[in-house]
């Protein structure tokens, strides 16, 4: 379950970040959520990410945090039509338009941290 390693980096970049935040900013921050970019060809199960990420910050500095999820379709180049189009589902690798084949990959095995959101820690008395 590769996930859980996922969830272990997850939690390593945003504490690293969130060191760096709270030296430049408020020394209460914490993390309120982590929005990641998930291509379908990333190999990554949401719900087994969710599981992993919710038990590796138990009793972290991200503990309650979210983890959002963009999903990103896989899209091909195709070179008759001469442009990126979106594919319909992983099943087939042709292009929806004129049925050729491609193996020209453009998007889809993303698995990037989109956005770190930090708040002020409401339990951190003023």
């Amino acid at each position: 379950m590769h996930e859980l390693s996922i969830a272990n980096s997850l939690v390593e970049i945003a504490t690293e970040y969130l060191a760096k935040e709270r030296v430049k900013n408020d020394e209460s921050s914490v993390v309120k959520s982590i929005t990641l970019r998930i291509g379908a060809l990333s190999c990554v199960h949401k719900s087994a990410l969710n599981f992993s990420f919710e038990l590796v910050t138990k009793d972290t500095l991200l503990e309650g945090a979210e983890l959002k999820v963009i999903d990103v379709p896989v899209t091909i180049f195709c070179k008759p039509c001469e442009r990126e189009v979106e594919l319909p589902g992983i099943q087939r690798f042709r292009c929806p338009v004129c049925d050729t084949p491609s193996a020209d990959i453009r998007q889809g095995k993303e698995l990037d941290i989109d956005t770190i959101e930090i708040a002020e820690n409401a339990s951190t008395p003023a």
